[in-house]
């Protein structure tokens, strides 16, 4: 009798056994199983959030199929104490362990509100935006100047927020004193920088910082951006370039850049100046003009006088020879890519067609007709 009980303990003890490797077979498949949004989320992960708390606000906003599995889920794997607050971007569709692989991993919030500090080759100022994830378009709330001291509470309400991201962006063709001034200036960061960074070695792009970053160490940052891919561009080169340093091909990559934003029309544009570099012919480029006024500390505002024209200047390429001593810009990627493989082209000349771009000549003559037809153009304009 006593065996024949043995047996039947023992049998339930494995079919036990069998059933509990079910379920946590099927748990651990419903845990990796795609999930049911049909849309993204932002969630929020306030700083010293429970998993209980988050794994409710997923179920609220229909992101897991069962809040009590997602928290046993985190605390099998030992995930349960790695919470990391702030914004997260919950894509449609996410399963469970995508979604607590983004709530732990750390990093940089990847949704909500964001300022942004804009820095163009005419101004520089502060954008808040917030990201909408069914979207993923940005919505802007605020639009302030650099200058602002006296910041209104739409903006200090979101810069103070602990999960608010912190972004630069340089524009292609900013000056190394406009970078430079908007950094001393931005308000969320730290620190000083006495001296404007060399003209053309800091990369336009952007930039991911925290509140409280160190001005030194941003713009050391852009400087080792670029100089980095201006190496690697510099060992990519076409043989037969006119100049034989990279700090050259920076100047003509900043000439370039100032000329022109359309990026069908760089590797043309480029083939001009190192047409003319091959004759050899001077240069003769208006923006060249304009840095040896400005310094590249703000914008000229007004067309340049016949005197300015005449002066000869280190920067005044209608009356040197060759480059100028530097670069004039900060240019981005594909000016520099550009200057070292540019278009196979006959092109001397170029002048403004009209629509934005430029129409190109091989001869003085046909440079003259199309100078003739942009007059026509800019007659009409004016009417």
């Amino acid at each position: 009798m006593w065996k024949h009980i043995a047996a039947n303990a023992l049998t339930l003890l494995i079919v036990g056994f069998v059933m509990l490797a079910g379920v946590v077979a099927m748990g651990q498949h419903a845990f990796r199983a795609e999930g049911p949004l049909d849309q993204a989320i932002c969630l929020r992960v306030d700083q010293g959030a429970s998993l209980r708390t988050v794994a409710t606000s997923l179920d609220e906003q229909g992101a897991v199929t069962s809040p009590m599995l997602f928290r046993i889920g985190a605390q099998y794997d030992g995930r349960d104490s790695q919470l990391r607050f702030g914004s997260y971007l919950v894509p449609a569709g996410a399963s469970m362990d995508q979604i607590l692989d983004i709530v732990t991993r750390g990093g940089a919030s990847t949704c909500g509100t964001e300022v942004v500090l804009r820095i163009g080759v005419t101004a520089a100022g502060y954008l808040v935006r917030e990201l909408d994830p069914a979207t993923s378009r940005f919505t802007e709330t605020v639009d302030l100047p650099i200058d602002t001291t006296d910041f209104p509470e739409e903006y200090t309400s979101v810069a103070e927020a602990p999960d608010t991201r912190f972004r630069i962006v340089v524009a292609e063709g900013a000056t190394s004193w406009q970078i430079w001034n908007a950094i001393e200036n931005a308000e969320f960061l730290s620190g000083s920088v006495d001296e404007v960074p060399p003209e053309g070695h800091l990369a336009p792009d952007g930039y991911e910082v925290r509140r409280g970053a160190d001005r030194g160490d941003l713009l050391a940052r852009m400087q080792s951006a670029q100089e980095t891919f201006l190496a690697q561009a510099w060992e990519n080169r076409v043989e037969g370039l006119p100049f034989g340093t990279p700090e050259e091909a920076l100047t003509l990559a900043s000439i370039v850049e100032k000329e022109t934003g359309i990026a069908e029309e760089r590797r043309v544009v480029a083939s001009v100046f190192i047409n003319r570099l091959r004759v050899p012919m001077r240069l003769q480029t208006d923006p060249t003009v304009i840095y040896g006024i400005t310094r590249g500390q703000g914008v000229l505002g007004r067309g340049l006088r016949r005197s300015e024209l005449d002066a000869a200047t280190p920067y005044n390429t209608y009356r040197i020879d060759g480059l100028p001593p530097t670069p004039i810009a900060n240019p981005g990627r594909a000016a520099i890519e550009a200057v070292l493989n540019p278009e196979e082209t006959e092109y001397l000349y170029f002048v403004a067609d009209g629509t934005g771009g430029h129409v190109f000549g091989r001869t003085l003559a046909e440079h003259n007709e199309n100078v003739a037809r942009w007059r026509q153009i800019e007659a009409q304009q004016g009417n």
